[in-house]
């Protein structure tokens, strides 16, 4: 018996370390953080990628100031009066139509005035000097008048008289004056002039 009671003495074993049981939400952590590994990874991506293709973008070119350099451009062509007219006539129809979004270059000359004149985008005295100045331009496009040089720099000129009359108002600080705490005069701008008023 002793040598059984001796076998079953050594038959005690030590105590089993813990089973670890598959956890079933385990896999679910695992994907989540890839996810949020790779969104990172793409946010970053597309700021860095859309920092180096960012092209700063110019604000457009006034209407007025075009049209003033269209002008210019024109004065090359004063040696050829019908394509310095249609330059000179075509660049203020583009202008009044984009400074007034008033359609001006599919119309004929006569359409284009009995239209502008039942509007009140320009003064009395502009639309008779803008119809002058049409009709003149008309004279040398299809009627094929030759007018002198001077002529020519007269129609030139009351087209760039045109664009500095109807170009949009700058604010300007000299419109209304106020006096400030000291009694001195301070100017107010158009708007704030305007909406005193």
């Amino acid at each position: 018996m002793t040598n059984a009671a001796a076998a079953q003495a050594n038959d005690i074993r030590d105590i089993k370390p813990p089973i670890a049981i598959p956890n079933g939400w385990e896999w679910l952590w695992w994907t989540l953080g890839a996810l949020a590994v790779l969104t990172l990874l793409l946010l970053a991506w597309r700021y860095l990628h859309k920092r180096m293709t960012h092209v700063p973008v110019e604000p457009p070119v006034p209407a007025h100031i075009r049209a003033k350099q269209k002008l210019e451009e024109a004065l090359a062509l004063i040696s050829q009066p019908k394509e310095f007219c249609v330059l000179v006539s075509d660049t203020i129809r583009f202008y009044l139509e984009e400074r007034f979004d008033f359609r001006a270059p599919e119309r004929t000359t006569e359409e284009f005035l009995r239209e502008l004149g039942e509007t009140d985008l320009l003064v009395v005295e502009q639309k008779e000097s803008l119809g002058k100045f049409l009709e003149s331009c008309d004279l040398v496009k299809f009627a094929k008048y030759e007018p002198g040089e001077n002529e020519l720099r007269e129609l030139h000129g009351s087209a760039v008289k045109l664009v500095e009359e109807t170009k949009p108002r700058e604010i300007s600080n000299s419109q209304s004056k106020i006096t400030n705490a000291d009694g001195e005069a301070c100017a107010l701008p158009d708007e704030i002039a305007n909406h005193k008023s």
